[in-house]
């Protein structure tokens, strides 16, 4: 019985991003967000629970993959085509950019597509992570959760804190579009990332994760939403650090 148990917290972690899918479908971003954590959350544990029960299997490895590519590929690239969709009607349909084009009797907008590239480079990503023997305890790019957590944070700024000056940030096109595109980079780039995994829990072979929880939790405090890229770009400025102190 329980073999199946970090299993089951995957296809909890995928009945979360299918749920999140419809939601943002829906314009529901609060929703979607909140399911999206909650995917989060069962794809750090079902990790954990198939160390701490020893019952790691190939099958377990490929499951948590294919769940990913939903709740940490296919949401973010929803949310970026959105977000992208915003921008033409804020702009009036900029002609700068063909708007759509009508295909079978339906309009489909030709800019807003680009967000799907992050649901590509996502696939990419996992696909290299399942074959990558390397990856125990560092990430090499940046791991798909965290960059759905990046994409996620931008809706909820919108919505809980309503600055205008952060608005037109993140409904410029040429934002979206440089975000979609760096997002694509750091997923499948070569710089290493420490992970978040305690073999113990002395704080000298633990510094880095010590220090990066509780700025964490300083900056979620201080700036809300608007701290989840801030503690995307930490995390990837203390790790390119901590590569150059350990060299």
């Amino acid at each position: 019985m329980k073999r199946h148990i970090p299993n089951m917290l995957t296809l909890l972690n995928l009945l979360c991003g299918s749920i999140a899918v419809i939601l943002v479908i829906d314009n529901n971003f609060t929703g979607a967000s909140l399911f999206v954590f909650l995917g989060i959350f069962f794809d750090f544990f079902d990790g954990f629970a198939a160390r701490k029960l020893n019952v790691q299997s190939a099958l377990g490895l490929q499951l948590d993959s294919l769940a990913d590519m939903v709740t940490s590929g296919l949401v973010p690239g929803i949310i970026l085509y959105k977000l992208l969709s915003l921008t033409i009607h804020a702009s009036g349909l900029d002609s700068d950019w063909p708007s759509g084009t009508s295909w079978l009797d339906f309009n489909l907008p030709i800019l807003p597509l680009l967000g799907l590239f992050v649901t590509l480079a996502s696939a990419y990503r996992l696909a290299n992570f399942n074959l990558d023997t390397e990856q125990q305890s560092y990430f090499k790019g940046l791991p798909t959760p965290a960059n759905t957590l990046l994409i996620v944070s931008l809706p909820l700024i919108m919505e809980f804190q309503n600055s205008d000056f952060l608005n037109n940030i993140i409904l410029n096109k040429w934002f979206l579009i440089g975000l979609t595109f760096l997002s694509c980079y750091l997923l499948n780039s070569n710089i290493k990332l420490f992970a978040l995994k305690f073999k113990d829990w002395g704080f000298k072979t633990n510094a880095i994760r010590y220090i990066f929880i509780i700025l964490c939790i300083v900056l979620l405090v201080v700036l809300q939403f608007v701290a989840i890229p801030v503690i995307i770009l930490l995390y990837i400025i203390m790790s390119l650090i901590d590569n150059l102190t350990t060299k």
